[in-house]
């Protein structure tokens, strides 16, 4: 017997991280991104956002927080994050190989306050290649 009220329920709200990656997606657009990739799984390691902003590629890593974090949000990545990061953009250049593009590691910053206005921050050039 199929049971009709539950298709009726409230969806729960989306995890906090999936969010964030929304709201960053959202906002690199307006910033004049355009999205390539959203969740690449190169090899072992995930990429969260690739994107383009003229002629460079920009490999995103999002970090989302509610408002009560002590920490600022881009504090999260690591710098095993940051190898992380860098190997799957290796595979990913190693693929997408165009001498005239430019490549760079961004990170979008998430803060979701308690008054539902969210606060994005773009942090281009965040960490370098080594």
């Amino acid at each position: 017997m199929i049971f009709p009220w539950r298709f009726w329920r409230r969806r729960a709200p989306k995890p906090l991280g999936q969010r964030g990656e929304d709201l960053a997606a959202k906002h690199l657009r307006r910033a004049g991104y355009r999205i390539l990739e959203r969740n690449a799984k190169l090899g072992k390691f995930e990429i969260d956002i690739i994107a383009r902003e003229g002629d460079t590629i920009a490999f995103v890593e999002v970090k989302t927080r509610r408002s009560n974090s002590f920490l600022e949000p881009e504090a999260n990545v690591t710098p095993t994050k940051q190898q992380h990061i860098r190997r799957a953009a290796a595979i990913y250049i190693s693929r997408h190989n165009d001498p005239e593009t430019y490549y760079r590691y961004d990170i979008v910053s998430v803060v979701l306050p308690d008054d539902g206005n969210p606060h994005v921050t773009i942090l281009r050039d965040a960490f370098r290649p080594e």
